[in-house]
């Protein structure tokens, strides 16, 4: 009997799982399952630029998986069940909802957009989260008169990425960035200074310290009782995780993200594996990792190495997952890469200006090309399936 692998969501972490799994295991022993509501991927890291009006090259999934024996199912998840081991989709075609068995499941639904609960934020701001958000600000900014204010909330990577971006496809707007902190508080002292120089000369409107109580439709109402017109407000203060782990019995985290071992395994159930923004994995130094694609990617390589091990009876490899840069577009002709400490804490060194865009974009085409090539570069199919796992214990190694 093959062994039954199901992998929902193929973000950047679901679709590299789904590949490497793929080359790690003979096509014999195994089915794989890929799930998701979209036939092709999308490059969530470019999603601001999809908001002014660039166009993406589109990456179908049928052309990415073609002979690697991944099988993908166009479908939304709707339920799981971990404890029956089985998954209920509804059909993008419109069919009646189907229940997938697993013996083992790979959960990579991701994150989404986070509205925190602030009062107007779901019914008047735009999002840059996903691709049909993405798609709707496009509309929208497009459909602009010059001079118009645009209000971009928040004050972490997405939210520089899209101020910045908006400002230099539409240098005609009112455009203004209203940040909880100091801008990027977090850089070192070039990054700091180098941000500051690219949103001074793309005629930024920086409001720093500034928490957002609430939006209307046009505009913003600060924690102090300010109001910052805004006829388009975009909103990126962080992401929620999906919310289909919390109506199972996997143990979660406050904020509803699986908790896993050093090997992406949950803690609470061994037939299941979580990998991205699903996931609650510690990294160097005991800390979370962030939710990021500098993290998905890593983890998805350790759950398809390790359960690909633990099938085939032998030793499970640990990925070593650490930070080394984070990378900011700050449109398309500047950039910032803050170099880091393994735990994601900045260091002196950083690459700024038109080398810092060029890296970037190299990494996002990196990022991209492992997604579309998800067997390339790796050793042949090489383990056979030599024995299954006692559901409801989870090994001694996999705790190590």
């Amino acid at each position: 009997m093959q062994h039954r692998i199901v992998v929902l969501g193929a973000g950047y972490t679901g679709a590299v799982a789904a590949g490497r799994l793929a080359r790690r295991l003979h096509r014999e022993d195994v089915t794989i399952t890929l799930v998701n509501p979209e036939p092709d991927f999308v490059e969530r890291v470019r999603m601001h630029q999809l908001a002014v009006g660039q166009d993406l090259r589109p990456r179908p999934f049928g052309e990415m998986f073609a002979g690697t024996g991944v099988e993908l199912k166009l479908a939304k998840v709707t339920a799981v069940d971990v404890d029956r081991k089985a998954v209920t989709v509804a059909a993008v075609n419109g069919h009646g909802p189907e229940e997938l068995s697993y013996d083992t499941l790979v959960y990579a639904l991701g994150s989404g957009w986070n509205d925190g609960g602030v009062p107007g934020v779901a019914e008047h701001a735009h999002e840059v989260a996903g691709r049909s958000g993405a798609l709707r600000l496009r509309d929208r900014l497009a459909a602009l008169d010059a001079g118009r204010p645009v209000v971009v909330v928040g004050g972490g990577l997405t939210s520089l990425e899209a101020v910045t971006e908006i400002a230099e496809a539409r240098p005609d707007l009112d455009v203004a960035l209203a940040a909880r902190g100091a801008l990027g508080d977090w850089l070192s002292e070039k990054g700091r200074a180098h941000l500051r120089k690219v949103v001074d000369k793309l005629g930024i409107t920086v409001h720093e310290h500034t928490a957002v109580d609430a939006v209307e439709a046009d505009g913003v109402t600060t924690a102090d009782g300010r109001s910052i017109p805004a006829e388009v407000t975009v909103w990126t203060t962080g992401f929620a995780v999906h919310p289909i782990a919390e109506a199972t019995t996997l143990a979660l985290t406050d904020r509803g993200q699986i908790v896993v071992d050093t090997t992406m395994r949950s803690v609470s159930h061994p037939d299941v594996y979580a990998v991205g923004d699903a996931a609650m994995a510690m990294g160097p130094q005991d800390k979370p990792l962030r939710m990021s694609c500098a993290s998905g990617v890593p983890m998805a390589w350790q759950a398809a190495d390790a359960i690909a091990a633990r099938l085939a009876g032998v030793k499970v490899p640990h990925v070593s997952i650490r930070y080394y840069q984070q990378c900011i577009s700050l449109g398309r002709k500047e950039g910032l890469i803050q170099f880091v400490t393994a735990d994601d804490r900045a260091v002196d060194s950083a690459l700024t200006g038109r080398g810092a865009s060029l890296y970037k974009e190299l990494v996002c085409k990196g990022a991209a090309w492992t997604v579309a090539n998800p067997t390339a570069g790796m050793p042949s199919r090489r383990r056979r399936v030599v024995r299954q796992e006692t559901p409801g214990r989870v090994p001694a190694e996999a705790a190590a």
